[in-house]
């Protein structure tokens, strides 16, 4: 039976770049300690919210391996390296395991809108030639294509694959994947917004934007639905419901990086095509720091 790669909260942790656009080691340092201190049970490093579709190959290797060797065991490292060029995924998923990374994260081939038969020969592939355990990361927004749970089914035959990070918002298809693919295929949310519900289901947790300036909040909500305490978690939910928001009032990671900034965190600039915030949206982000506490 499979274990989960991890139960809680994960940080998709974010890219710092300094004043001229390089990679930030040293601010990078600081974040990850920052969440191991805030309790997460694992890191998600060059995924999404990292700007992982920014950076250069070359760089995309180098801060794994360097956040492996920062966070050292302390908590579990999972690597993006999904492409939508299936041998591009293979390389940055065999440097991934070089790295010490403990598990792989791989979104859906974006552009190429593969069909589910071209989902499932593109995940085999990459699984074939590695040898950790892989989650699979399925937002459609972004990709332009969406499993369904019958395609679920058939990768949950393959041990290597661990479980889903579902961020479709079709709680339908995650009901249905739980029903066809047992007990030990993980599913963990990838939307802020929709952890209790998608806990409710049967998910482990959630890999998180908000946890890069809360992670405590979100170690708390995640865990107090493992413990069966959902209406407590659902109070955070819905306590933090506007901040939340506020942090996707523009495309993820525009909002959290700049809310990060804002409270003094030094992550630097995004990168293009990327943008600073309109400012009417800045203001919805500082009005929703400010009633969380983390402004004044």
């Amino acid at each position: 039976m499979r274990e989960p790669v991890f139960t809680g909260s994960c940080p998709a942790i974010v890219t710092p770049f300094d004043e001229n656009g390089a990679l930030d080691y040293d601010t990078f340092d600081q974040l990850v300690e920052a969440q191991i201190a805030g309790g997460v049970d694992a890191i998600c490093v060059c995924g999404t919210t990292g700007e992982c579709a920014t950076m250069s190959i070359r760089e995309h290797i180098a801060l794994v391996e360097h956040c492996v060797a920062a966070v050292n065991h302390r908590v579990k490292v999972i690597a993006g390296a999904g492409s939508n060029d299936t041998s591009a995924a293979v390389y940055l998923s065999q440097h991934a395991q070089d790295a010490g990374a403990d598990a792989l994260l791989l979104v859906t081939p974006y552009y190429n809108k593969a069909t589910q038969t071209g989902l499932i020969k593109h995940y085999e592939y990459v699984a074939d030639r590695v040898d950790l355990p892989i989650i699979i990361y399925n937002v459609p927004s972004r990709t332009g294509v969406s499993f369904k749970a019958e395609t679920y089914q058939k990768l949950a035959e393959n041990p290597k694959f661990n479980g889903i990070k579902e961020a479709s918002g079709d709680f339908s298809l995650v009901a249905h994947t739980r029903h066809l693919c047992g007990d030990d295929f993980y599913i963990w949310s990838g939307d802020d917004t929709q952890v209790v519900p998608m806990m409710s289901l049967g998910a482990k947790g959630v890999i998180s934007v908000v946890s890069n300036i809360m992670p405590e909040l979100m170690v708390n909500m995640t865990h107090a639905c493992l413990d069966g305490a959902f209406e407590a978690a659902a109070k955070m939910q819905i306590d933090y419901a506007d901040f939340i928001d506020a942090l996707f009032v523009e495309v993820n990671p525009i909002p959290i990086k700049t809310a990060m900034n804002l409270a003094g965190y030094h992550v630097g600039p995004l990168r293009l095509p990327l943008c600073e915030m309109a400012p009417a949206n800045l203001e919805i982000l500082k009005k929703a720091m400010t009633r969380v506490g983390l402004l004044n």
